[in-house]
């Protein structure tokens, strides 16, 4: 066993431990933060801040996921569902309709660790562009403003207010991530039109 093997099977362990001790589901992010307390460096908030950071913390944890999902169904132990929404583990059961697939297009993506090592900040921007873009105008301001923490009903000034104060504690200049400023501004170009 390699010492990447190794590593793998604790994080799996971990996970195990967490899922067991949530019987109702976790979130992703719920998950990210309890690694985060446990001090998985690659799920402390700062690594997430970046959005390649935060890319491969979840392919990481899919990943496993993934691995644990098919381990714990082959050995008859439980059943994993997976979603971002809600990770839980439930009984095994021989005869669940959830059988999990082996032709998941998502289990395939998250097994292929050639994506967690190819993909760079720019193809990671690329596929947040693509998303945003299959909303209509209306899920885009939703989507903007979630970006800058804000809700409707809100005004302009407010609007322009939170950019200026993400923008300057998010600049390069001052320690903060270029692609988090590059998503700030791109958010008050769909509320503002600027």
């Amino acid at each position: 066993m390699s010492g990447s093997d190794d590593a793998l099977g604790q994080f799996q362990t971990t996970l195990l431990e967490l899922l067991e001790r949530h019987p109702d589901g976790i979130s992703e992010y719920e998950l990210f933060n309890q690694l985060a307390a446990l001090n998985f460096p690659d799920y402390h908030e700062s690594v997430r801040r970046a959005t390649l950071g935060l890319f491969r913390a979840h392919f990481a944890l899919f990943h496993a996921l993934y691995q644990l999902r098919d381990r714990l169904w082959d050995e008859q132990r439980a059943q994993l569902d997976i979603n971002t929404l809600c990770i839980r583990l439930s009984p095994y059961c021989a005869q669940h309709s959830s059988l999990p697939s082996r032709r998941d297009p998502l289990r395939d993506y998250y097994l292929d660790t050639r994506h967690l090592h190819e993909t760079t900040a720019s193809d990671v921007a690329d596929l947040l562009g693509r998303f945003w873009r299959r909303f209509g105008p209306r899920d885009q301001r939703e989507q903007a403003l979630g970006v800058l923490g804000l809700n409707d009903p809100v005004d302009d000034a407010t609007i322009k207010q939170t950019w200026r104060r993400l923008a300057m504690l998010h600049h390069p200049d001052r320690g903060g991530s270029e692609q988090r400023l590059q998503e700030i501004n791109a958010a008050l170009t769909v509320l503002l039109g600027a």
